[in-house]
C-alpha cells in the first residue's frame, strides 16, 4: 500500500475525498498478471485433476503470451510515443514496464517451478514420462535417429550467419536454436554461429512407441530434445559446442487507419500478412545458454534484459497441450464428462418458435446445450415460413454448424444478413476466410462500423405468421462459437417480444446502413446509451440509500477498467450501497478503503469453466433490474465498440440469474479476495464448513434436471 493511500485512508470523514485520486485504482497490467497467477494456481490444486492440472499451467502461459503480444506491445509504444502519459494509477509507461517486467519474471519462474517440481514429477507417478535425453535407452535412442532422419531433418534449413547469409527474420514465438560451431565447411566458411528455426508443422512433443516403453507407461520426448541430441548431422564435418532454444515474441496488435481505408477488409487482410513480424517485445532463451551468446541475441533483436527471461525448461510451455490429445487411456486424470443439459421447453416442442411464443426462454452455457441456438438456426433455414434471417459474428470459426445454417437458409431463399467483425483479435483471417464463404452462398456481408467493433452478440429472425411478421431473436453474453460455448459460462436469451424485437432489428439497421441514432424501448447499446443507462440505474441505487431505501448492486463480469464506472460505484459505497462485484480479469478499482469503497467486495472465480458472461443487477428498492450484456466496464466496450445490454424481464428467469450470482458469492472452493493492495487471497472455510463450489453446484443442476 503506497504512502498516498494510507494518508487517503486516514482522511476524516468531514473531508471530501476525490475520487479521481490515482491511489484509488489498480494498474490494469499488473491486475491482468495477478489474474494469470490464479490461473497458475490451478495448477497447484491438487484437487483438480492431475492433466487438467497440466492445462492450467498451459493456458497460464498462453495468457502470458497475448499479455506480451498485445499490452505490453502497447505500452512499449507508449514510451515512444508519450513518455510522459500517465495511467490511470499515475504510472508512465517507462514506470509501467519496469513493475512488468518484475511481476512477470516472478510469474514465469513460478510456472517452470511448477512444471519441473511438481506436475512432472507427479505425472511421471501416475506412468507419464518426458523422458530426457540422458536417460534414454540405446533402443530409445536408435528409434529416435531414424525419427528424426525420415520426418524432422528433411523439413529443416539451418542458416549459418556470414555477410552472405544476415541473421534471418523470426517469426513470432516460433521454436528457434543458435548453435555455436567450430571447423569449417566446404567452403572454408565459419562463422561461429547458426541459427535453426523448427517448422511449425512439426509435433512439439513426440510420443514414443509402446514396444520401446514400459507397457503401463506414456512416454513422451520434446521435439527440442531430438534436434539437440542429432543437431550435429546439420553440419557435416564441423563441431557443435552448443545448441540452445530461444523464442521471440513480437507485437501482433496491428493497427488499420479507420479514415484512410476504402475496404477494411483487404486492409485487414494486409496488415495480417506482418503480424508475425512485429516489433520485438520479448526474447526468451534457455537458461543454459552462456553469457556471450545471450549478449549476441539482445544485441541482433535490439533489446534489453529487462524483456529477456532465461527458462529452465521448452521456451514454449504452452505446446504442452498437446497432451491431452495424446493421452486416451487416462480419464481418472481428467474432468468428469458431462452432457449440457437442453431445457424443457424445448424438448417438449420440436418447433422452437412455438416454444419461444410461450414464454421467454434462458440459456446457461455450458451447462445447458449450445446446440439449442444452433437448432433455432437450422428451423429456421428450412422454415418456409421464415422471410428473413440477421445474425452478427465476432468469433465462431469457418466449419461451424452456425456458418452452415446461414448458407442453407440463404440457398433456401431467405434474405440472410450477417455482420462480421474482421478485427476481433487472432481471428482475423478466420473471419475473412468465413466472409468469402458467406458471399459465395449470396449471402449479405457487412463488417460493421468503421472506427467501431462489432461486438454485439444478436440474431434476428422474422417470420411470416398468418397477417403478422414477428420477430424472433437471440441475445447472448457469448460468441456463437460452439466450441467455446462448451468451456465458457455465457448466458443467451430467446425471445419473440415485440419491442425487444423492434430494437434488435434498429440495431442491425444501424450496423448495414446509415442514419441518425434511433431510441431503442429495452436495448442499452453502446456508444449511444450503454454507459449513461448503466450510470443512471447507480445513481437510483443511491437515492434509494440515501432515503433509507433497500439498494444493493450485484455485476458479474470479465473487466472492470473505465474510471468514471469505478468512480460511480465508488459513490455508490460511499451512500451505503452495498456492491459486490464478480471480476474474472482485470479489475482497477480498490476495495476495502475507508470512506470510498468498504461496502464493496471483490471477487474472482477460477473454475473448470471460464467465466464469461456479464450481468447488471440492481436492487431497485425491492424490484430488481436484470440485465445480461456482452460488455465489460471497459472504455473500449462503453464507447468504441457496438454493444447490447439487454434486460431479463421475465421474472423467473431474473430470479435464476441472481441465485446463479448468489452461489457465486458464496462459493468457498474457486473463489478470490481483491485486497485493497491489488494482490488477491484465495478463499479458505473451515474444516466443518459445508463446500460451496458454484460451477459445480450448476453443472450437477442441469445434470438432473
Amino acid at each position: 500500500m503506497t504512502y498516498a493511500l494510507k494518508n487517503l485512508i486516514m482522511t476524516t470523514a468531514a473531508e471530501e475525498i476525490n475520487l479521481k485520486t490515482p491511489d484509488l485504482y489498480i494498474n490494469r497490467e499488473l491486475s491482468l498478471l495477478e489474474f494469470n497467477k490464479r490461473v497458475l494456481a490451478q495448477a497447484k490444486d491438487e484437487s483438480v485433476p492431475l492433466l487438467e492440472r497440466l492445462n492450467y499451467l498451459c493456458i497460464s502461459c498462453s495468457n502470458l503470451d497475448e499479455f506480451f503480444e498485445v499490452r505490453v506491445a502497447s505500452v512499449i509504444e507508449m514510451v515512444e510515443i508519450d513518455p510522459d502519459t500517465r495511467a490511470i494509477d499515475d504510472l508512465k509507461p517507462k514506470e509501467q514496464l519496469e513493475l512488468i517486467s518484475v511481476q512477470s519474471r516472478i510469474l514465469v519462474e513460478d510456472q517452470y517451478a511448477t512444471l519441473n517440481n511438481i506436475l512432472l514429477p507427479e505425472l511421471k507417478k501416475e506412468g507419464i514420462n518426458f523422458v530426457r535425453r540422458a536417460e534414454w535407452t540405446e533402443v530409445q535412442r536408435k528409434w529416435l535417429e531414424v525419427y528424426f532422419n525420415e520426418e524432422i531433418l528433411p523439413v529443416l534449413t539451418p542458416v549459418g550467419l556470414d555477410s552472405a547469409h544476415p541473421f534471418p527474420r523470426i517469426l513470432n514465438k516460433s521454436l528457434n536454436f543458435i548453435i555455436s560451431l567450430t571447423g569449417k565447411d566446404a567452403f572454408g566458411r565459419n562463422s561461429g554461429r547458426a541459427v535453426l528455426q523448427a517448422p511449425r508443422s512439426l509435433p512439439r512433443i513426440i510420443k514414443l512407441p509402446s514396444a520401446l516403453t514400459n507397457s503401463s507407461s506414456n512416454d513422451f520426448v520434446f521435439l527440442s530434445s531430438i534436434i539437440h541430441a542429432f543437431i550435429d548431422q546439420l553440419f557435416h564435418g564441423m563441431n557443435v559446442k552448443g545448441c540452445y532454444q530461444f523464442r521471440v515474441t513480437r507485437n501482433t496488435d496491428f493497427f488499420v487507419d479507420d479514415d484512410a481505408i476504402d475496404d477494411l477488409l483487404l486492409a485487414v487482410a494486409g496488415e495480417l500478412a506482418m503480424r508475425n513480424y512485429g516489433y520485438e517485445v520479448r526474447l526468451e532463451i534457455d537458461a543454459n545458454c552462456p553469457e556471450e551468446t545471450i549478449a549476441f541475441l539482445l544485441a541482433r533483436f535490439g533489446m534489453t534484459r529487462e524483456r529477456l527471461f532465461l527458462v529452465n525448461g521448452p521456451v514454449n510451455l504452452s505446446r504442452l497441450q498437446e497432451i491431452n490429445d495424446l493421452i486416451l487411456d487416462r480419464p481418472d486424470l481428467k474432468f468428469v464428462p458431462f452432457k449440457p443439459n437442453i431445457p424443457a421447453k424445448l424438448t417438449r416442442h420440436k418447433d422452437i418458435f412455438a416454444a419461444i411464443r410461450r414464454n421467454d426462454i434462458l440459456l446457461h452455457q455450458p451447462f445447458e446445450s449450445f446446440c439449442s441456438v444452433i437448432d433455432f438456426l437450422r428451423q429456421a433455414a428450412s422454415d418456409s415460413d421464415v422471410l428473413a434471417i440477421q445474425q452478427t459474428l465476432y468469433r465462431t470459426g469457418l466449419d461451424s454448424p452456425i456458418v452452415n445454417a446461414l448458407v442453407k437458409a440463404a440457398r433456401n431463399g431467405k434474405v440472410v444478413t450477417v455482420v462480421i467483425e474482421l478485427r476481433a483479435r487472432f481471428d482475423e483471417k478466420a473471419n475473412i476466410d468465413l466472409a468469402s464463404k458467406l458471399q459465395e452462398a449470396a449471402v449479405h456481408v457487412v463488417y460493421g462500423v468503421v472506427g467501431y467493433k462489432t461486438h454485439a452478440k444478436m440474431c434476428l429472425v422474422l417470420r411470416r405468421e398468418g397477417k403478422e411478421l414477428r420477430n424472433y431473436v437471440h441475445l447472448g453474453t457469448g460468441n456463437y462459437h460452439p466450441k467455446t460455448a462448451f468451456f465458457y459460462t455465457d448466458y443467451g436469451l430467446f425471445s419473440c417480444n415485440k419491442e425487444l424485437g423492434d430494437d434488435v432489428r434498429r440495431v442491425f439497421t444501424q450496423l448495414t446502413s446509415l442514419g441518425k441514432v434511433t431510441k431503442l424501448n429495452k436495448l442499452l447499446q453502446s456508444p449511444f446509451t450503454l454507459y449513461s443507462g448503466l450510470m443512471e440505474k447507480i445513481e437510483r441505487e443511491i437515492r434509494h440509500a440515501k432515503s433509507g431505501k433497500s439498494a444493493k448492486i450485484i455485476i458479474q463480469v470479465n473487466a472492470i477498467v473505465e474510471p468514471q464506472s469505478i468512480q460511480a460505484l465508488y459513490r455508490a459505497s460511499q451512500a451505503g450501497v452495498k456492491v459486490q462485484l464478480i471480476v474474472r480479469g482485470m479489475c482497477c478499482l480498490r476495495p476495502n478503503i475507508k470512506g470510498v469503497s468498504e461496502n464493496i467486495e471483490v471477487r474472482a472465480i477460477v473454475g473448470r469453466f471460464l467465466e464469461h458472461a456479464r450481468i447488471y443487477t440492481f436492487e431497485n428498492d425491492g424490484n430488481p433490474e436484470v440485465y445480461a450484456s456482452s460488455a465489460d466496464l471497459m472504455s473500449r466496450n462503453l464507447f468504441k465498440r457496438v454493444e447490447i445490454c439487454f434486460p431479463i424481464e421475465n421474472k423467473k428467469l431474473s430470479q435464476r440469474i441472481i441465485r446463479n450470482l448468489e452461489w457465486y458469492l458464496s462459493d468457498n472452493s474457486q473463489a478470490w479476495i481483491l485486497q485493497s493492495d491489488g494482490s488477491y487471497n484465495r478463499v479458505t472455510r473451515a474444516e466443518d464448513e459445508e463446500i460451496i463450489q458454484a460451477q459445480s453446484m450448476l453443472l450437477a443442476e442441469a445434470q438432473t434436471i
